[in-house]
């Protein structure tokens, strides 16, 4: 890997038009919108169909909806991708169709690695990409994953590294790592649900250089 042609990058939680004109500008790749009422971040289907994002993958991030609902606000959203943030099964996510799920990890609730990469292995049939996250659940820590608990070169499967990414952790985050992607939410954020350009900008900076490895 040597720059963004390498490592895809992704920016959650958008909420606004303009924050989705700052990814654009910036050369993501991914966007996320999340539907989950806990969120400071959520939103409707209709307010996220609203948002233009060009040629940028959509990606909506579900929890305790079902798998119907999931199809539904796919479709009314204009979504490409659901990031199932819960604890979906394989069967949901063959419902909702390999192409269109990135599956949620949380490495770190696992005992070992070994039962961590037995359990993700599960779902390598009906996931097109998966996201390792920190914590043990849920979403939006503000912390750094544990590198040990990731695949790291085994190459498993092409997934996205989560959990407090921002200018200030994202080079030794790669380094470490060394993820297919990135999906950066609260670290590029100058309040919840409102993306700071200049540190989505520095990010970009750093995965661009490429020096990080």
């Amino acid at each position: 890997m040597t720059g963004n042609n390498d490592i895809l990058v992704k920016v959650c939680g958008i909420t606004s038009q303009r924050d989705a004109d700052i990814c654009l500008e910036q050369g993501v790749d991914l966007i996320g919108f999340i539907f989950h009422p806990d969120s400071p971040r959520s939103m409707t289907p209709a307010a996220v169909k609203a948002i233009h994002t060009g040629d940028l993958m959509r990606v909506g991030v579900f929890v305790n909806q079902t798998r119907e609902e999931v199809v539904r606000i796919l479709r009314e959203a204009d979504l490409h991708l659901a990031q199932l943030h819960g604890d979906q099964d394989e069967s949901f996510c063959h419902y909702v169709g390999k192409r269109r799920v990135m599956r949620a990890f949380w490495p770190e609730r696992y005992s070992s690695l070994n039962e961590f990469l037995d359990d993700a292995g599960r779902y390598a049939s009906c996931a097109r990409f998966f996201l390792f996250d920190s914590g043990a659940g849920g979403g939006g820590h503000g912390k750094r994953i544990s590198c040990s608990c990731t695949v790291g070169d085994q190459g498993q499967k092409t997934w996205f590294l989560a959990g407090g990414l921002g200018p200030d952790t994202l080079a030794d985050a790669l380094e470490d790592c060394r993820p297919c992607g990135v999906d950066l939410n609260s670290g590029v954020e100058s309040a919840p649900g409102v993306k700071d350009r200049d540190k989505l900008a520095a990010c970009m900076k750093i995965i661009n250089s490429g020096r990080y490895f």
